[in-house]
C-alpha cells in the first residue's frame, strides 16, 4: 500500500484532540505520517500535541498562526495546505477535530487511490452515538450526518476525505480565501477534473454537541459562506419555498386548515424520512425536537443564504470570537 499522510488543522481543540489522535494512532495498518497544524491554540492544545509526539514518531505537529481567522481569510484551508505541503506521502487523508475514526478508516478511505481507480475520495460522517445531545439527534440529516453509519453517503465533507497529492497540486490546493464552505470549493474543483470515489462504511464518527441555538447558528453560518460563494442556489430556492408556503398555510387559517395539515405533513416527511427506524425507538422527545428542527431549518437556511449574499463578508469562529 502506498505511504499515507493523516492531516488536520486545529485552534482552541483540548475538548477533541484527546479523542481524535488516538484513533489515528490505531488505524490499521498506520498512516506513514500523522501531520496536524496548531493555529495558535491557547487552551493547551498545542502543548497536548507536543507531548503526544514525544511518544509517537509519526506525529508532527506544526505551529502556525498564520492559519488563524485574524491573519487568513482561510485558516482552515491554510492549515490543510501547510500540512499538505509538508507531508511525503503521494496519498492524503482529511480528518476534522470533533471527530473520531474507527481503526479501518483509513484502509477503506484511500483503497481506490491505492489500487488506481480513483484520484479522490468521500466518506461521509455519521453520529458518534455513545454520547449525543438532543439537538446533535433532531439536527443531523440537515448538516449531512448519517445517524446509520451503514447509510451510503455522497457528502463531501473534509471530516473524511482521501486524495492525491497530485490533484491537491493540480488544483491550487485548497481555497484560502473563504473560512466555510472551503471543502465544498475543493470538491466542485475536484470534480471538474475527475470523479470521486464514495467509500462504503468509511465514516468519521462526529460528535458535535450542539444545543438547539448552536446548532441553529452552524446550520446559518454554513448557508451564509454559501450566499457568500454563491455556490449551490437551489437550496435558497428550496428552502426559500418552504417558508413561502408556510406562511401562505397560516395566512390561509382564516378559510381553511387543509393548507396548513399539508404543510406539516411535508415537514414531518423531511424531519422523518431520512432515518424514522432509528428515531422511533428513542421516544417522543427525540421525535418532537426533530420536527421542532425541521420547522426551523428553512428559515435558518434562506436566512442564512440571503445574509450571506448581502453581507459578504466572512463570519468569525468560536475559537476567535474572545481573541479578536
Amino acid at each position: 500500500m502506498p505511504a499515507v499522510t493523516i492531516i488536520a488543522t486545529v485552534l482552541n481543540e483540548i475538548d477533541d484532540i484527546g479523542r481524535l489522535v488516538p484513533s489515528l494512532f490505531a488505524q490499521i495498518p498506520p498512516p506513514a505520517e500523522i501531520i496536524i497544524v496548531d493555529g495558535g491554540s491557547s487552551d493547551g492544545t498545542w502543548e497536548w500535541l507536543c507531548e503526544a509526539a514525544r511518544a509517537h514518531p509519526n506525529l508532527q505537529p506544526i505551529r502556525d498562526e498564520s492559519c488563524n481567522l485574524k491573519r487568513s481569510l482561510g485558516p482552515i484551508s491554510r492549515g490543510r495546505n501547510v500540512a499538505i505541503a509538508a507531508s511525503t506521502s503521494s496519498l492524503i487523508a482529511c480528518v476534522d477535530a470533533g471527530c473520531t475514526y474507527p481503526p479501518d478508516w483509513m484502509a477503506r478511505i484511500t483503497a481506490p487511490l491505492a489500487d488506481g481507480s480513483a484520484q479522490y475520495a468521500l466518506g461521509g460522517s455519521s453520529l458518534d452515538m455513545e454520547d449525543p445531545t438532543l439537538w446533535d439527534l433532531a439536527s443531523a440529516p440537515f448538516f449531512g450526518v448519517k445517524l446509520d453509519p451503514a447509510e451510503f453517503s455522497k457528502s463531501c465533507t473534509a471530516r473524511s476525505m482521501a486524495f492525491t497529492k497530485e490533484l491537491w497540486q493540480s488544483l491550487g490546493g485548497f481555497p484560502e480565501s473563504v473560512f466555510f464552505g472551503e471543502d465544498t470549493l475543493f470538491d466542485l474543483n475536484a470534480r471538474r477534473q475527475t470523479r470521486p470515489a464514495f467509500v462504503d462504511h468509511a465514516k468519521a464518527f462526529y460528535r458535535p454537541q450542539y444545543t438547539f441555538r448552536s446548532a441553529c447558528r452552524q446550520l446559518s453560518l454554513y448557508a451564509m459562506s454559501d450566499g457568500i460563494l454563491g455556490v449551490r442556489r437551489a437550496r435558497l430556492t428550496r428552502n426559500a419555498a418552504r417558508c413561502g408556503l408556510e406562511v401562505l398555510a397560516v395566512l390561509s387559517l382564516p378559510w381553511t386548515t387543509a393548507a396548513l395539515l399539508v404543510v406539516l405533513v411535508l415537514q414531518g416527511w423531511f424531519a422523518y424520512q431520512p432515518d424514522w427506524a432509528i428515531l422511533r425507538p428513542m421516544g417522543p422527545r427525540v421525535i418532537l425536537a426533530r420536527f421542532l428542527f425541521a420547522l426551523a431549518v428553512p428559515w435558518v437556511v434562506a436566512g442564512g443564504y440571503l445574509h450571506g449574499m448581502v453581507t459578504d463578508t466572512n463570519p468569525a469562529n468560536r475559537q476567535n470570537r474572545d481573541e479578536e
